[in-house]
């Protein structure tokens, strides 16, 4: 009996203290903070101290506060911290003397639900420009470099000094990220969005982002670092019309990103190859304890870039800037800062600022590989607008597939617009075609002139790193624009001096490392290409195998198929 009767009582107690458990009924008003229009609302929602901020900034974000309106909200704020106002807890989710551990649990959960309903807004602000404002130059500008040289928090850093995203969802991420206890990574996910590249800290998909200068209108394209999605850094960069190079000063990390097996290397050589014509090296971690931003370990780096940069075919005099820079502190990438006294130049973005335009051809034929597609109310595709421009309801015709299709509507980084300009990225819904029948690769031309498609072609090739001989009947991969195509060395026409250009009057039966040769290429399907000449940017190539560069090469000539 008596242990009836005692857990009757403790079932008594029990229940009075779950009543606090109600402040769901707060929650109704709680949720749609940013949509609410008067901030007394706000301040009575809520009793935290971010409820205060938020009441105070709401009249400038609505234009129309005066100072007398702001005295009445944190009047009213300061009001609500009383205990004992009727509130069950008489302080917020703080907690005053009578509030609950559990009603304050409650109140972090509505929290922790409208900030989950936050996340789903897009981060990336977009300006609406005023409709009389001149178009400023597009450029895009791709991250390269070894894994973990800080490719994705330098971007994440641009973003958060020119006012992309909000210091608040930095907040955010540098909370989950020491979560996870990987507080230094908070700035990369800024551009690393999915999981798995936030888990693991490693790029895989070009991740894109927008910011913008006084003059120019910049796209990041933020390329991965790892030697496994190497195609996918090959796609970003082909896209490019500017590279920036990111190599970590810290000791070992240069090293292993520039030796051999490194990226370093190779992603500046498929960034030349790519069309990229002006590199900018970014020596970053120079905070680093073991650099301390200091000038040998700089001018070192820097010996050992320039000779191979030079073999790739930059230029060292017009080409390539070095800088140095950290990426996690943001130094040098805005303002210039006072431990480096050694150096003068401008800081990151201003430099970028400061580069002479890009000359583009507008009225050319319309070429616009496509980098990718989905399905969204009818077909998009996105990709970089090589040459010409692009209407609205324009028809256009999709090669090599032939098929017409019509331009329902525009996007150029997200602002729509009626026409877009070469070197512009774009999103374009498509009428006419599935999204099905398009593939990566494909090129949106103009009726009139239509791009070269075939499967053979005559190149002239590099071969840059491959162990044994190459005979014809060799299978790579082949790489040109955005297109990944599996194709075969068919046959070795001519080898070519690299000092004099004289071609070899016989056939040679192979070619090794470090020759220049002219060779057949047939691929497995019909691809869209131009020669060299007519159009560099559909006609430069890469040949890769085994997860290696092989070789770099143009478009000589394109050869009729035989029926």
């Amino acid at each position: 009996m008596d242990t009836t009767a005692g857990l009757q009582s403790a079932l008594a107690a029990l229940s009075v203290n779950a009543k606090p458990f109600i402040p769901n009924v707060d929650a109704a008003v709680f949720v749609p903070t940013f949509l609410q229009s008067s901030p007394t609302e706000i301040s009575n929602s809520d009793g935290h101290g971010r409820s205060c901020r938020l009441c105070r900034l709401a009249p400038v974000e609505n234009g129309g506060g005066t100072e007398a309106d702001m005295a009445v909200e944190v009047e009213t704020w300061e009001q609500k911290e009383e205990p004992g106002e009727g509130e069950p807890g008489g302080g917020g989710a703080l907690g005053g003397e009578g509030g609950s551990s559990e009603e304050a649990q409650g109140r972090e959960e509505v929290e922790m639900m409208e900030e989950e309903e936050e996340e789903e807004l897009p981060v990336l602000k977009v300006i609406p420009l005023p409709p009389n404002a001149p178009k400023k130059e597009h450029v895009n500008v791709v991250f390269i470099g070894h894994v973990d040289a800080g490719k994705s928090t330098i971007g994440g850093q641009i973003m958060y000094l020119t006012g992309m995203v909000e210091k608040r969802t930095l907040e955010k991420y540098e909370r989950e990220a020491k979560e996870k206890n990987r507080e230094t990574w908070y700035l990369s996910w800024a551009l690393d969005t999915n999981q798995e590249e936030r888990d693991k800290g490693k790029t895989v998909e070009v991740g894109r982002a927008y910011f913008e200068t006084e003059k120019k209108h910049f796209t990041i394209l933020d390329a991965p670092g790892h030697k496994s999605f190497v195609p996918n850094m090959i796609g970003g960069a082909s896209q490019a019309d500017l590279a920036v190079l990111v190599i970590s000063a810290r000791k070992g990390e240069f090293e292993t990103g520039f030796e051999k097996g490194g990226q370093t290397r190779e992603h500046a050589m498929l960034a030349k190859t790519a069309g990229v014509k002006h590199l900018i090296i970014l020596v970053n971690k120079m905070d680093d304890p073991t650099v301390n931003w200091s000038l040998e370990r700089y001018e070192e780096c820097k010996e050992k870039l320039v000779p191979f940069l030079k073999k790739v075919g930059f230029n060292p005099k017009k080409d390539i800037y070095f800088m140095p820079c950290s990426g996690l502190t943001g130094a040098n990438l805005k303002d210039p800062i006072e431990e480096c006294t050694w150096y003068t130049g401008l800081p990151f973005i201003p430099h970028l600022d400061s580069l002479p335009s890009f000359n583009r051809i507008t009225d050319g034929p319309v070429r616009l590989p496509i980098v990718d597609k989905y399905k969204d109310m009818g077909t998009v595709i996105l990709g970089k607008l090589e040459s010409g421009s692009i209407a609205k309801a324009q028809q256009l015709v999709m090669m090599p597939n032939r098929h017409t299709v019509e331009v329902l509507s525009l996007l150029s980084d997200e602002v729509e617009t009626d026409e877009a300009v070469p070197g512009e990225n774009l999103k374009l819904r498509l009428k006419g075609i599935e999204e099905e029948e398009i593939l990566p690769g494909f090129i949106l031309c103009n009726a009139e002139n239509l791009c070269h498609s075939g499967r053979t072609f005559d190149a002239q090739i590099v071969i840059i790193e491959h162990k044994s001989i190459i005979c014809p009947g060799y299978n790579a991969v082949l790489h040109i624009h955005t297109c990944i195509e599996e194709v075969q060395i068919t046959a070795l026409i001519c080898l070519v001096d690299k000092k004099t250009g004289e071609k070899s009057k016989t056939r040679p039966r192979f070619v090794k490392q470090d020759q220049v040769c002219i060779a057949r290429l047939r691929c497995a399907g019909t691809i869209c290409l131009e020669t060299f000449k007519d159009f560099p940017q559909m006609g430069r190539f890469t040949l890769r195998d085994e997860g290696k560069t092989i070789a770099i090469g143009k478009v000589l000539k394109l050869v009729p198929e035989k029926d």
